[in-house]
């Protein structure tokens, strides 16, 4: 296998999620839906995923039936599993809450790392319904650890008073949607990690959510930021995907189509 590769690790989990489950069915989804014929296994750039070399597939995690203390511990040996083989982890969650144990282990390999999160919430609950392991709590466990050097959030919509606590505690760098005038120009030195939450989007593209919140971006923005993605990237997740609000293949080929500008964001800044 040629040295960083991208690689698939499928997370099945979502006991984290604080309002409906079903994240944990996406891996498969988004797997079903990168086979699908009604598009083809070609990037925007003109890459396609399937030659050797650019795009490993891992399986999936068993932590469906997990508890969440084994979970955690089951997801940060297998990123660094991935990580350790000398390729790259993407991610296929899952609840948000699996960013924080993909951290752990990606911080320990690629210190310094700053996260660049995709996002309709920021994420940053010290807890949420007195869980801190809840989906709404990873990015606060992150930096209180000292996983990240640097978090930019963009796409954020629906932030409490406490969230904009945590934000001025932990020095998070926000681009609020209220705020959008198109993709913000961003520079990242040195690794950079991609944090992917699907309802980023409207829900008009994406109705497999469990978690719509209105006056997101769309299909053609987020693409557009991956497209011009700078960077080093060393590692992405994409996460939230609820094929059980969507019967449609539609919300499964939004995600297969940012999979592979993902992969193609990867090697072009790897």
């Amino acid at each position: 296998m040629p040295n960083a590769t991208p690689t698939l690790l499928g997370v099945p989990y979502d006991a984290a999620s604080s309002f409906q489950r079903g994240a944990a069915l996406a891996p498969i989804a988004i797997r079903a839906a990168l086979a699908c014929e009604s598009s083809n296994t070609w990037t925007e750039d003109g890459l396609d995923i399937t030659a050797p070399g650019i795009l490993a597939d891992a399986g999936d995690l068993g932590v469906d039936n997990a508890t969440p203390a084994a979970a955690h511990r089951a997801i940060e040996a297998g990123v660094a599993a991935v990580i350790d083989q000398g390729t790259r982890p993407l991610i296929l969650g899952g609840d948000h809450s699996i960013t924080y144990p993909a951290l752990r282990a990606l911080a320990k390999r690629h210190p310094g790392v700053t996260i660049l999160h995709l996002d309709a919430h920021g994420d940053l609950y010290d807890n949420y319904g007195g869980d801190r392991l809840s989906h709404a709590c990873p990015f606060a466990r992150i930096m209180e650890e000292r996983l990240a050097s640097r978090l930019i959030q963009i796409g954020i919509r629906t932030l409490s008073a406490h969230q904009r606590d945590q934000m001025a505690r932990f020095g998070v760098e926000t681009h609020e949607m209220r705020h959008w005038a198109g993709p913000p120009a961003i520079h990242v030195e040195g690794p950079l990690y991609l944090s992917l939450d699907i309802d980023v989007l409207d829900p008009a593209f994406v109705p497999g959510i469990s978690h719509p919140e209105p006056g997101g971006l769309s299909v053609r923005e987020v693409v557009t930021m991956l497209q011009r993605l700078e960077g080093r990237i060393v590692g992405a997740d994409l996460v939230e995907f609820n094929p059980s609000n969507d019967p449609s293949p539609r919300t499964g080929l939004v995600c297969a189509k940012l999979v592979k500008e993902i992969v193609a964001a990867m090697h072009r800044n790897g």
